[in-house]
């Protein structure tokens, strides 16, 4: 049972989802969505974006009210709708895309401390390396000691870190230009169709909303179960009006060609082009402050993530263990040994800040597209509802679009990250097999298998892809 001075309330709960969504990805987020679209398609973009977003907002919410026994958010919803391997795969996919996030969390932190120490480079540096795991095993120490306490200080760092995001938003808006903005309104030649141009940048946003889940993972920790879908959508509403200032705000005061060579975090280049030097490095310290937040409450919900899963039997046992700080100990510890040692490859294989975010956003859509499926199941059976009323037929329709929205997501991240998620998602395999012989259970069903079969064989594809340079992981 959790210890009453580690239940959230509220404003701790919204903290944590927007802690976990204003993290690196705002600060260059003008330079990410230029190298993709203009102006025009960014509006419809943004529009699509948001409200696909909303919709799986309203599902996290509703879910959260019909179903408050699953309290492991986005793992226990596929697993109750799905099944155990879909389970395992939406919890292992949502633990992998954090790991990947955090690691590009540490790059972007020292590629723009590199503005002032050029030896941290673009991040990746083995200088910048070194740092970084410092800084990873500092952050452990300090969740080990209890994640009432991180989440303390992970709502006073939410309020630090959105001053300087207000103060670029106020002098953008009074720098905005008209004229550069409608200039090349639809885009380039060089940007492609708006089809295309939509397609680019709709990983992007997704990344930049990933923590919109943050208050249902810590359900069983919140002090009214209520709070929890109130947080999420107040959560969201907030970091979503934030995120679209930056970026359109951003195409009014340089054109789309010089957002899209900037160098990240290009929110700080943007403001430098506007009042000066000052503006950069106001921007870079505040985008320091602003991700280790945002590292803060990843390496909780990552934990959490395995410990919620081994719980009940669908990842091995020992992730289940907590120590007397009711810390999920073992899982915090595989977690971040796994981003250490990611950040290892980072430095030999030069990946930069985007590529590795496009990869973690990519294996995020596992679990928002079963998440959002199994709102439509508990819609449509009518599970949690005293009668079938409107409210019932209004949750399915949200659900429905939800899961549209998820699915456009997926063509929308085209073949590569499909077959690069996979060769990501084949190693669960072995965790889930060993979890279900613990417990001296078959390990696929019948269906599963040819799942499984699947996974691998496109698995082997990305291996083949990579092998012969048509895939690359930079």
């Amino acid at each position: 049972m959790t210890a009453p001075s580690n239940r959230l309330g509220l404003a701790a709960l919204t903290a944590l989802v927007v802690g976990s969504m204003v993290g690196a990805g705002i600060f260059s987020l003008p330079q990410n969505i230029a190298r993709s679209a203009g102006p025009g398609a960014a509006l419809l973009g943004w529009a699509i974006s948001g409200l696909g977003m909303l919709m799986l907002a309203f599902v996290f919410q509703n879910l959260a009210n019909r179903k408050p026994q699953l309290d492991a958010g986005i793992y226990a919803y596929a697993k109750a709708g799905f099944g155990d391997y879909i389970g395992f795969s939406s919890a292992w996919g949502y633990w992998i895309c954090s790991l990947l996030g955090n690691v590009s969390f540490f790059v972007l932190i020292f590629s723009g401390l590199g503005y002032f120490v050029p030896a941290f480079g673009e991040g990746n540096t083995w200088q910048a390396i070194a740092c970084a795991s410092v800084l990873l095993w500092a952050m452990h120490a300090m969740v080990l000691r209890g994640i009432g306490q991180a989440a303390l200080i992970n709502a006073v760092v939410t309020v630090a870190k959105v001053v300087p995001i207000v103060v670029f938003v106020v002098i953008a808006a009074v720098g905005f230009r008209l004229e550069v903005f409608t200039a090349d309104f639809w885009g380039t030649l060089s940007l492609g169709g708006l089809g295309g141009q939509l397609r680019g940048m709709m990983l992007i946003t997704v990344w930049v909303f990933i923590g919109i889940e943050g208050a249902s993972i810590y359900s069983r920790r919140a002090a009214r179960r209520a709070d929890v879908g109130r947080a999420t959508v107040i959560g969201f509403l907030g970091v979503l009006a934030l995120l679209m200032l930056v970026n359109l705000l951003s195409m009014g005061v340089l054109g789309q060609q010089q957002l899209a060579h900037l160098h990240n975090p290009s929110m700080a280049f943007v403001l430098e082009a506007i009042v000066a030097p000052w503006g950069a490095r106001l921007i870079i310290i505040g985008m320091v402050v602003s991700v280790l937040g945002a590292l803060l409450a990843w390496v909780l919900l990552c934990a959490e993530v395995l410990h919620a899963a081994a719980g009940d039997g669908t990842m091995p046992a020992f992730l289940a263990r907590q120590n007397a700080n009711d810390v999920p100990a073992n899982a915090l510890w595989l977690t971040n040994g796994l981003i250490q040692l990611f950040l290892l490859i980072t430095l030999f294989s030069a990946s930069t800040y985007t590529s590795l975010v496009l990869l973690g956003a990519s294996m995020a859509l596992v679990p928002y597209l079963f998440s959002a499926a199994y709102g439509v199941l508990v819609a449509w059976r009518g599970e949690g509802y005293a009668d079938r009323s409107a409210p019932r037929r209004r949750d399915l329709v949200i659900a429905v679009l939800a899961t549209v929205y998820a699915l456009w997501l997926v063509y929308a991240g085209g073949v590569t990250q499909v077959l690069l998620s996979a060769l990501l998602y084949a190693p669960g395999m072995l965790m889930f097999a060993q979890a279900k012989r613990q417990h001296g259970q078959p390990v696929f069903t019948p269906v599963e298998r040819v799942i499984a079969v699947c996974v691998l064989a496109v698995s082997l594809a990305a291996v083949w892809g990579l092998w012969h340079g048509h895939l690359t992981l930079d």
